[in-house]
């Protein structure tokens, strides 16, 4: 069954192969909401450092993550104004949003001083995971004589997204106290990884043409 558990990253639940069919069927709506998606996760890690200016460490990186995500985004218009794909507006992006309404539901944050901070960094790390195995799945679809350029493109990006959730979860201990705290910070990613699984089941049924969807 497609649910059996993932290997890839802290991932439990690989995505519904189905997936990748409907969205190679859709790929103008996909490229659309993948720019949105690269806007939305530059301005999350802006957020996080305005919102988190103590660690200048971590606001750096958090700014040169923003720098990199704009650029993919810069890319993905590119893309959509080469094949006269309109952007339009921003969907809302359940899978986000139903991720985050997760942290609400963890046991306490066993580190207080930057519990917040922490809980984000590894939704956001999961959310880079999903959209690396998202972006394998597609680049296996694609028709590399036909799509090159784009083939070439989500290559590259299934890297730097592998990068990112490495990142991410580094920057979580580092908020979190260092690295004595590195084994607690994953206790908590797996427990949120779980519920991460959860929304992925639960969003299979809707077959949206959108990233995470």
């Amino acid at each position: 069954m497609w649910y059996r558990t993932s290997t890839m990253f802290c991932l439990k639940v690989p995505s519904d192969p189905t997936w990748a069919s409907f969205a190679e069927g859709s790929l103008a709506a996909i490229l659309a909401d993948h720019a949105h998606c690269e806007m939305k996760a530059a301005t999350n890690a802006l957020s996080l450092a305005a919102r988190h200016p103590q660690d200048l460490g971590i606001v750096r990186a958090l700014v040169d993550l923003a720098r990199e995500e704009l650029d993919h985004f810069s890319r993905v218009v590119d893309f959509l104004e080469a094949r006269g794909i309109v952007l339009g507006p921003p969907d809302v992006d359940t899978y986000a949003a139903k991720l985050r309404a997760e942290i609400g539901k963890l046991p306490p944050s066993p580190f207080p001083r930057n519990a917040g901070l922490v809980d984000r960094l590894l939704v956001a790390a999961l959310i880079e995971a999903r959209s690396c195995e998202r972006f394998r799945l597609l680049l296996d679809r694609l028709d590399r004589t036909r799509e090159a350029a784009l083939a070439a493109f989500y290559e590259e990006l299934f890297a730097v997204e592998a990068r990112h959730y490495t990142d991410m979860v580094d920057l979580a201990v580092r908020a979190a106290g260092g690295t004595h705290e590195r084994s607690r910070v994953v206790e908590r990613l797996e427990l949120l990884s779980v519920q991460e699984g959860r929304i992925v089941r639960e969003l299979a049924a809707e077959a949206r043409a959108t990233i995470h969807g």
